[in-house]
């Protein structure tokens, strides 16, 4: 019998294709490589190893970007679908929900799948991706804490486990836990981006903006190399802490180095570009041209069926001066309203829009418009997907808005309640002392 490292058997699989599957799991877990390749070399030793194809399609569909969502409706649709076992049935079925009405449903399906399969690598982090970008920080963590008791502490993907568990529990506020869990994986599987992210998460949700610098620097041979296709995302962390210690330069050089240089096309990294130069011109900092080239980066990866991505596009056709995308991208939206009514469709409708307005208002300098999108919006938009990191930009904007446009009680409250959560932050005390100044300059009576 054929199985995986985890012991799981692989039904349609010879030992050849078994060792391509195995290297491509481990290349998915730790973000290195080229796991779809593997898998394609699985299918070539065993054309019925239908398993194999069923996680291509998964990674795919993982990618979030338009071309691989539609490559990974084709693989689907030409899958055999008679005679499979059980576990490549339900990864089947819920994949097929994912593309078809969205990420929670596919979560739940993955749930019970979880539950069945606890041992199945493939399935747990797959669905902790799907969970991440559904923002389901219970789910986060939960996923992985129902299955690390059905697993021992040498079995192969152990480390991966933890480093998923860490991240959850950093999404669910238990830092402490976190990063220990963090660190543990670590010292398992120093190759485990995940588990060193989870840790950067940590520090970057306390205000450890040192800490965290360090913690790059150290570990950067692990998680840097070319073959790493999380690296970029690393760097954007990296890049947040220079620019909450105000060190712009490092900022700049960080975003022109290893963040932009390779002018890479990947959602995942035109996220973090346009993120970090919306960070950086709320600093009051001048991004240049930059905007230009990032927009136009953005022009295949936008059709409204991952909103998320569509605002950060939005951001940079606005930082850009495009007005022409932008407009593509308000229609992309708005577009989704007269489609079949999915969890996309709705994101669309109900948070990508308003997201997009806001932001749009406050480049246009409408900063009680852009309040009046925003301050609503940002209290529900973690199901819009990403990390609370990510989503931060929604509430400083916010805050800064209502800074710039005179709404100096608003923006002494919003100040504080970021102090609450970071109170040693030099952004968020420059906020408060701002919105404090405006607010004691007398107002003028007419007349």
């Amino acid at each position: 019998m054929v199985t995986d490292l985890q012991g799981n058997r692989l039904h349609g699989a010879n030992s050849a294709a078994a060792r391509f599957f195995d290297q491509a799991i481990d290349a998915f877990s730790v973000y290195r490589g080229d796991p779809v390749a593997l898998l394609d070399q699985a299918l070539l030793e065993a054309p019925e190893f239908a398993l194999a194809g069923v996680a291509k399609g998964w990674l795919l569909a993982l990618a979030t970007e338009p071309a691989a969502t539609a490559a990974a409706r084709q693989l689907v649709a030409a899958l055999p679908h008679d005679g499979l076992d059980g576990r490549t049935r339900s990864l089947l079925a819920a994949l097929e929900t994912l593309l078809a009405s969205g990420w929670t449903d596919a979560a739940l399906r993955l749930d019970h799948h979880n539950a069945e399969y606890p041992c199945d690598l493939f399935a747990l982090q797959a669905g902790h991706l799907v969970d991440f970008f559904r923002a389901g920080s219970r789910s986060l963590r939960d996923r992985i804490a129902r299955a690390l008791p059905r697993w021992s502490a040498d079995q192969p993907g152990y480390a991966v486990l933890l480093g998923m568990y860490a991240f959850g529990l950093e999404e669910t506020g238990a830092y402490a836990a976190a990063e220990d869990a963090g660190r543990h994986a670590l010292d398992r599987d120093p190759r485990d981006c995940w588990a060193h992210h989870a840790v950067a998460h940590v520090m970057e949700m306390q205000g450890r903006p040192q800490d965290g610098i360090g913690w790059m620097i150290a570990r950067e041979p692990h998680w840097a190399g070319a073959d790493n296709v999380f690296k970029v995302h690393n760097w954007w962390h990296r890049a947040l802490w220079h620019l909450e210690l105000g060190q712009v330069d490092e900022v700049f050089a960080l975003y022109d180095g290893p963040i932009r240089e390779q002018r890479s096309s990947v959602a995942l990294d035109l996220v973090d570009a346009s993120a970090l130069l919306w960070r950086i011109e709320l600093c009051g900092h001048d991004v240049g041209d930059r905007w230009q080239e990032l927009a136009e980066a953005w022009r295949s990866q936008v059709d409204g069926h991952y909103p998320f991505n569509d605002w950060h596009a939005a951001m940079s056709a606005i930082g850009a001066g495009r007005g022409d995308l932008v407009l593509e991208i308000r229609h992309g939206l708005r577009a989704a309203r007269g489609a079949r009514e999915s969890e996309f469709t709705r994101w669309a409708r109900e948070l990508g829009l308003p997201l997009v307005e806001g932001f749009r208002a406050f480049r246009a300098g409408d900063h009680a418009r852009a309040v009046e999108s925003l301050l609503g919006v940002r209290c529900v938009v973690n199901q819009l997907g990403g990390s609370h990191a990510q989503r931060d930009i929604i509430d400083w904007t916010t805050a800064e808005a209502a800074t710039r446009g005179g709404m100096s009680e608003l923006a002494q409250a919003l100040a504080h309640e970021r102090l609450a959560r970071k109170p040693y932050s030099p952004v968020n005390q420059a906020i408060l002392r701002r919105a404090t100044a405006a607010a004691a300059v007398p107002r003028r009576v007419p007349g």
